[in-house]
């Protein structure tokens, strides 16, 4: 069994800031995805968790040096060393660049800022020296400024990169002789431009490649990964608002320098960099109409008034509520002829400049659609159609017995959301309202959650939703809830199998509880194994049970960033509406007879069916 290198990881740990993490997940994530699942990752994983053999390029964003070698020296170091020798990928930036250096100078003399030492990455076999530019605050825009870059074409042969242009720099070092290292796989890729604050050495180098045993490092002294858009020109800061203006002037020159990075490193990037879509309108619906009616009532006491609309606070979100016709007609207005004036323009204008910056979705009001008299048609929610998905969810409970019509019964479905699980898991007092079998859906996520702290934006084409599950404390004893992920991770598997007639065959595994992997079709010999699907269970305990909510994600029609069931060639391509319906009510009957008999002889039984290392001999070890 193989594993594809599909993660890419930004530390987000001691010493990181939380704006240096959101710049590098905004640009790489445009450039990168779907090929890669770009996601932070802590220290305290780096030195436990087994991250590499799915990581194809490790990012040790801006920050601070020291904390990163107070974190993660010794064992950490060790593990990222061995990662890169082994052929993996170590890209710094700033900060990451001191870290990755052999020796860190910065702020030499000054009593309170200098840090001076050895650092065991050692990916430059040289030193570090900043800053390049006086005048560096650290958490502060004060010692920021554009600085200009010659490019190194012959360094870059791959991709289009201008002569010279503008960067952001705040508090980077020079790359002391760098050219004097090229016997050890040292190119220099840019250099400063201006006369710097420190001694560089032979050259000026802002940023070099290494090679590193199998794999490679690159390393910068600049943020190549800051984009003007992000940057707050009204800070107050003298002369801060001509930097923000000078890097906007040079922004399609600094997306084509990291592009052309990125690229000789040797990962797949996109030729158009990928815009992260705005929300979308959420629509809750039912089975039964009247259903939704009745859910409504149950979330009434939470509802208060705003200048005539309705809104739902919870601890995440705030959601307004409206009605289909209310919508429907704000829609044909805004259709009309003549309806684009001048300030609609402006407005559509504003929200297509938000989708091109980083966007603190928590803050953002959820439009919430409440369908109490018909399900939502086609041209509501083009991406998925209600009405096959209900009848296809009526037609599988019909044929079991165990399944009890809960699951998928009320659904929230939305085309952009930030994820099906946030919404459920951290708005506590929605969920402590919904019923078991409550599910929410979408066509994309744009922070959607994985195990940890990950989270990265889902494409089109995958299927994503979480179910809430009540589990009462009396039922622990012989039904821990334990094993909820394993019910999960089987009924996926036998979703797919029992999708129709001459499904059975589908080459679809579990791997351990959380993960589902399919054969590669890239393997002929149907030997290799990928990642397609993963889980991830969240519990809360109140009032004698567990609020449980299920998320899953399954790679559908979407082919990257591995594989995907539509390329297994299955008898006819699969549906999402009608794949969600049948992986529900496998999930309830599985859930039915859990409740009613514990995980018994039958579960395990077919947990070891479906079981990616059946009648294998499994060799467990320490990475290393």
């Amino acid at each position: 069994m193989a594993t594809k290198r599909m993660n890419i990881l930004v530390y987000s740990g001691n010493g990181s800031t939380v704006e240096s993490v959101r710049h590098c997940l905004y640009s790489l994530r445009r450039l990168l995805s779907p090929s890669y699942a770009v996601i932070t990752v802590s220290g305290d994983a780096i030195i436990k968790e087994p991250w590499t053999a799915s990581c194809a390029c490790l990012v040790f964003p801006g920050g601070a040096d020291l904390p990163y070698c107070r974190t993660l020296n010794g064992e950490g170091n060790r593990r990222i060393s061995q990662y890169v020798e082994r052929g993996g990928l170590y890209l710094g930036f700033c900060a990451g660049g001191y870290y990755g250096s052999k020796r860190c100078e910065f702020e030499v003399g000054d009593k309170k800022m200098e840090v001076v030492g050895d650092r065991e990455l050692a990916f430059f076999p040289g030193t570090c020296r900043g800053c390049a530019f006086s005048g560096f605050v650290y958490h502060s825009e004060a010692g920021a400024r554009a600085t200009q870059l010659r490019i190194s074409k012959k360094a870059l042969a791959e991709g289009s990169v201008p002569d010279v242009f503008r960067s952001y720099y705040n508090g980077g070092g020079v790359f002391v002789d760098a050219p004097k290292f090229q016997d050890k796989g040292v190119e220099v890729l840019a250099s400063f431009t201006e006369e710097l604050d420190v001694d560089a050495g032979e050259g000026s180098a802002s940023v070099v490649y290494c090679k590193v045993g199998e794999g490679a490092a690159l390393l910068t002294s600049t943020h190549p990964e800051f984009a003007a858009v992000n940057l707050d020109p009204d800070i107050g800061i003298p002369g801060f608002d001509k930097v923000v203006e000078a890097l906007k002037e040079d922004e399609q020159q600094r997306a084509d320098f990291l592009k052309a990075c990125l690229l000789k490193m040797g990962l797949r990037v996109n030729q158009e960099q990928t815009t992260i879509p705005s929300l979308s309108r959420l629509h809750l619906s039912s089975a039964v109409k009247s259903d939704t009616a009745t859910l409504l009532e149950a979330l009434r006491e939470l509802i208060s008034m705003q200048d005539g609309e309705e809104y739902i606070k919870d601890e995440n979100d705030i959601f307004h509520l409206e009605k289909p016709s209310t919508w429907s007609l704000g829609s044909i207005v805004d259709a009309l002829p003549g309806a684009a004036t001048k300030n609609s323009k402006d407005k559509q204008n504003e929200e297509a400049e938000d989708q091109d910056r980083i966007v603190d979705y928590d803050k953002v009001v959820k439009r919430l659609v409440i369908h109490d008299k018909d399900q939502p048609e086609s041209k509501d929610t083009p991406y998925f159609n209600h009405q096959a998905f209900f009848a296809n969810l009526k037609h599988y409970e019909s044929q079991s017995r165990e399944c009890d019509g809960t699951f998928g019964k009320n659904l929230l479905y939305g085309e952009v959301v930030t994820s099906t699980n946030t919404m459920l898991e951290k708005n506590t007092q929605i969920l402590r309202r919904l019923p078991t079998g409550f599910t929410a859906t979408a066509t994309v996520q744009v922070a959607g959650r994985g195990r940890g702290t990950n989270v990265w934006v889902s494409p089109a084409g995958s299927l994503m939703f979480s179910t809430v599950i009540r589990h009462s404390m009396s039922l622990m004893p012989q039904a821990p809830i334990v094993f909820l992920q394993y019910l999960a991770a089987l009924a996926i598997v036998e979703g797919v199998k029992t999708y129709d007639r001459g499904y059975e065959r589908i080459p679809v595994k579990l791997k351990w509880p959380n993960d589902i992997f399919a054969a590669d079709p890239a393997d002929p010999s149907g030997r290799t194994y990928v990642k397609i699907g993963g889980i991830l269970v969240n519990s809360h305990y109140s009032a004698s049970e567990y609020l449980s909510v299920v998320g899953i994600g399954l790679n559908t029609t979407n082919a990257s960033p591995t594989t995907s069931l539509n390329a297994l060639s299955p008898p006819s391509p699969f549906t999402l509406e009608k794949l969600l319906a049948r992986i529900l009510t496998s999930f309830s009957a599985l859930y039915s007879r859990f409740v009613r008999t514990g995980f018994d002889k039958y579960f395990e039984n077919l947990y070891y069916k479906h079981w990616l290392h059946s009648e294998q001999i499994v060799t467990l070890e320490a990475e290393g």
